[in-house]
């Protein structure tokens, strides 16, 4: 096939209507500035009302009189809004990357069985008699659900050096999550009230189970599968046209799939162990990002996801928080009760969500 004529073909196909630079550099500017409200509005928010005047002043460095204040916002406020920003834009290219290798508007970050993994190592620690001291803080949970995520990736990985048809790949990590989903059944079957609720906290997620200390790790290692993702965003742009059309491209299929492996298991797998399962940012957000910036380009499109998964999850912790009460919900409620309006008003306003990819 004629090498001009592709490019030409892949330059209709990336560009067609599509914002100009500028415009994207706009809404990115914009969304940047939406994330720093919304940073500032979730740190100043929560069960202890400290004023805002105070809450910019310990930001930028500033002395306060009231050190209880200080101790709130700097070790558990920040790193808290901290961790909705890297899990937000994690999660939301994580499920970018699933959405466009497999072409499929519905996949996220945890189609490969990596949330059930990890559910399964923490339904182990928490519900097979292993808990003891580990539960004593989050650490122990963090390990066994990384433990956890980490052989259901690996499976995956190793799977795919033999299965080289994506669908068939995709097909094996629903039933790694089915199969791993049945053992956490069974562990729920013979548990405890008390052990049955211990893991149920779990699965509701939290934003405030990274400390100050855990964050430069957790930054690390989710910035590390965002590096790994926006390297590949040539090949990725390519694939969207069908895997024939990116090997007559030069591309190699299975290296991308490889990569895209390793940056999704960053991804999905540190926020999770940490986070634990944070349901809709990875399949929604990518689909909202293109209703505001209609371009299949992934150069501007990881970037863009990111901004957008941050902000979510951001304005999610916001609400979670319940302003001017002392409770707080999961986030995962919020995300959920939240998430799902506005993937039907996307579904809705697209006619369809393949349309995302067209």
């Amino acid at each position: 096939m004629n090498t001009s004529f592709l490019r030409r073909q892949e330059s209709v196909f990336l560009n067609p209507q599509m914002n100009s630079t500028s415009n994207i550099s706009i809404k990115w500017l914009l969304l940047i500035v939406a994330l720093l409200l919304a940073f500032i509005l979730d740190i100043w928010l929560g069960s202890v009302d400290i004023p805002i005047k105070e809450t910019l002043n310990i930001l930028v460095g500033g002395n306060s009189h009231n050190q209880a204040w200080e101790k709130i916002i700097l070790l558990f406020r920040v790193p808290k809004a901290t961790t909705a920003v890297m899990a937000g834009g994690a999660l939301a290219v994580s499920g970018l990357m699933m959405q466009s290798f497999f072409r499929n508007p519905l996949a996220g970050p945890f189609v490969l069985g990596i949330s059930s993994g990890a559910s399964l190592g923490v339904a182990i620690l928490v519900m097979a008699g292993f808990s003891g001291a580990f539960l004593i803080n989050s650490f122990g949970i963090v390990i066994a659900a990384s433990i956890g995520a980490g052989l259901a990736f690996t499976f995956v990985l190793l799977a795919s050096i033999r299965i080289k048809d994506s669908a068939t790949l995709l097909i094996i990590g629903l039933m790694v999550g089915s199969i791993t989903g049945a053992v956490v059944g069974t562990l729920q079957y013979f548990s405890s009230a008390k052990q049955l609720q211990a893991f149920t906290i779990w699965t509701f997620g939290s934003l405030s189970n990274v400390s100050l200390k855990d964050l430069p790790l957790f930054i690390g290692f989710t910035s590390l599968g965002l590096i790994v993702s926006f390297v590949l965003f040539k090949p990725m742009n390519a694939i969207l046209m069908g895997e024939q059309y990116a090997k007559s491209l030069g591309v190699n299929i299975g290296r991308l799939r490889n990569g895209i492996l390793l940056s999704t298991g960053l991804l999905a797998g540190v926020v999770t162990a940490y986070c634990g399962p944070i349901a809709f940012i990875g399949i929604a957000v990518p689909h909202l990002t293109r209703a505001i910036i209609p371009t299949n380009d992934h150069k501007k499109l990881i970037p863009s996801v990111f901004l957008m998964g941050s902000l979510v999850l951001l304005i999610c912790d916001v609400v979670a928080q319940l302003p001017g009460s002392d409770h707080v919900l999961p986030i995962n409620i919020v995300t959920s009760i939240l998430g799902a309006p506005v993937v039907i008003w996307v579904i809705l306003k697209k006619r369809k969500l393949g349309s995302s990819f067209n």
